[in-house]
């Protein structure tokens, strides 16, 4: 054995090589990243990995692998399950062969997500077996466990880390084991036809399989029952391990009941948790799942036992937990003052620091060229955003998004805006990665549908929020292969774009000649922002004041750059922040900027 000093995620990773995975695919989403990428690190010749267009696209390339006897892993975070969702509900009543393990990061807080979603109510919605990790350690092996179980019951398995243990480091023991999948092959058979009869039958399997699902979670390992007394905690994924920490300062005696499997639920492990109880306390994020199911248990049973949990008021009812708040919830439940925390040194408090566009980011002048054109153009408009960097747009000064809802949806957003407000310009943006993901069935619509609406695409030559990662535009694989770029001006104009043009945004006058062009364009028109992001690019000069500034502070008050600040009534440069975009440079009336090598 070693031990190895990993994040969750690559010890997901990792656990998922020695658990014999053959095909791994998945599209970027923090905080499920890494995994995918520890395992094409680590892979060796026998491990396919691929980021997919999208998790749809990721989760039926898995299954058709899956089909055949793979063991396969399909990675997204919460968000990305609402697109797999379609095949994911049609795949469990169809079956699999090989061990397919769903892994979807919840990130409760929401850290780096639009939604607090817990992917534990798909899984009853679903009839699918979810495994909750509470550690980077259990994660290591319990991912080997999830395989198994998948192949036993012939279906797909949820693997739910949470932000905290995704991101969280903790020193791993690790051998070289490594389980030996052999791919039987594809073997016809009509059951991999969905029909309706077949679909009613394979209900009632399901059924059948999640009570015998539900008596293996009973005896698994990794949930277990400690300790005794008269009231109870419920501690689930990582909140047992927030629950263990806090008791380690209590003396009250307390029976403790972990859980890593919370569906399909452990009955009868909870009925012998609950017997001679008075009251339990439920710890778990992000939604009373385990209460909900404690107190149908308790209702079912006549059992005189009070829950608490979320639904009581007793923990909060949102966001994520910490060692703090449950430590709180515990001395509180238990009839204790709560335990002083370690004395720790106290820390100047930090300058605030809103979320901004980096210095030198291409999308702040693409914004900047947008606003300008309508400028000229005397129109009104509403800019639809949508998820990625270029969501920070919508901060002032720059304030040029005024929607943003889901991957791919601003295109489709203005169309709807559109029709009930065509007199108004609907200008639409939109990431490269997010064009490959979502974006195109936005524009065949708008073209079909003869909407008039204008599209940015927002060019930087990677999937830049979640860590660079490339996607068909950069001609690039996850397996170290060079393939075609798939071109975003061949892809519009083989959709029946009338108006398709391309600008550097960076070119500023040029920029706003091009967008001016495009609105004027009655129907959807098109305008490709190209300029790569400012971190796969290496500076090679940055921007100075020139003693000619006369302190206007144009610069400042109309793009917001972080690199740029006033300092006793004039302009001043962060060189080390500088990127030598010439943006500012541009907008300056009085040419008092300019570049140094």
């Amino acid at each position: 054995m070693k031990t190895k000093l990993l994040m969750g995620n690559e010890a997901i990773g990792l656990g998922a090589i020695r658990a014999g995975v053959n095909v791994v695919c998945g599209y970027p989403g923090t905080p499920s990243t890494e995994v995918l990428e520890t395992i094409a690190k680590y892979r060796g010749n026998d491990i396919y990995v691929e980021w997919s267009v999208n998790e749809k696209v990721a989760l039926e390339v898995a299954a058709g692998a899956a089909y055949a006897g793979a063991r396969t892993l399909v990675t997204m975070k919460q968000v990305g399950l609402n697109v797999a969702s379609d095949p994911l509900m049609s795949l469990i009543y169809i079956g699999i062969k090989g061990g397919m393990v769903v892994l979807v990061a919840d990130d409760p807080g929401p850290i780096s997500s639009q939604t607090e979603q817990d992917t534990r109510h798909f899984a009853r919605y679903a009839h699918l077996p979810v495994f909750d990790p509470s550690t980077p350690e259990e994660a290591y092996t319990m991912i080997g466990e999830a395989f198994a179980l998948s192949e036993k019951y012939n279906t797909p398995v949820l693997f739910r880390p949470t932000t905290q243990v995704c991101h969280a480091c903790a020193s791993v023991e690790t051998d070289d084991e490594r389980y030996r999948n052999k791919i039987a092959g594809f073997i016809k058979d009509p059951k991999w036809v969905i029909f309706p009869r077949l679909s009613y039958q394979n209900h009632i399997k399901i059924d059948a399989n999640e009570a015998k699902i539900s008596q293996d979670f009973s005896v698994s390992p990794y949930n277990h029952i400690s300790g005794q007394g008269p009231l109870g905690i419920v501690g689930c994924g990582v909140s047992f391990t927030y629950v263990t920490e806090a008791l380690t300062t209590i003396n009250t005696p307390v029976k403790v009941l972990k859980l890593a499997t919370p569906h399909p639920f452990p009955d009868k492990l909870a009925i012998t948790f609950l017997q001679g109880l008075e009251e339990v306390l439920v710890i778990e994020e992000l939604d009373p799942v385990v209460e909900e199911n404690l107190l149908r248990l308790c209702g079912k049973l006549s059992l005189a036992v009070r829950i608490t949990g979320k639904l009581t008021k007793a923990m909060p009812v949102a966001g994520k937990y910490s060692y703090e708040i449950v430590a709180a919830a515990i001395s509180k439940f238990l009839g204790q003052a709560q335990a002083a925390l370690p004395k720790t040194v106290e820390l100047p408090q930090l300058p605030l620091r809103p979320p901004v566009l980096c210095a030198g980011c291409p999308h702040r002048a693409s914004f900047y060229s947008v606003k300008q054109a309508l400028k000229k153009t005397g129109q009104k408009a509403v800019f639809t955003g949508d998820i990625g960097c270029y969501t920070l747009g919508n901060a002032q000064p720059l304030d040029m998004v005024d929607t943003c809802l889901c991957m791919g949806a601003g295109i489709t957003i203005a169309q709807g805006l559109q029709l009930a407000e065509p007199d108004r310009k609907q200008i639409a943006f939109i990431g490269d990665s997010t064009f490959f993901h979502t974006g195109i069935p936005g524009i065949i619509n708008a073209v079909y549908n003869e909407t008039d609406i204008t599209v940015i695409i927002l060019d930087n030559s990677t999937t830049a929020m979640t860590g660079h990662q490339p996607h068909p535009g950069t001609g690039k694989t996850m397996m170290g292969n060079i393939s075609e770029k798939i071109s975003i001006e061949n892809v519009l104009k083989g959709c029946g774009v009338p108006f398709v043009a391309k600008a550097n945004p960076l070119n500023l006058a040029q920029a706003v000649e091009t967008v001016i062009a495009a609105v004027n364009h009655q129907g959807v028109s098109v305008v490709i922002f190209e300029a790569p992001c400012i971190a796969i690019v290496k500076p090679n000069a940055f921007q100075e004041i020139k003693e000619s500034c006369i302190g206007c502070k144009k610069c400042i008050k109309e793009i917001g750059c972080p690199a740029m600040s006033a300092v006793d009534d004039k302009v001043t440069i962060n060189p080390h922040l500088c990127y030598g975009c010439q943006l500012c440079g541009q907008i300056c009336p009085v040419q008092a900027i300019g570049g140094l090598n």
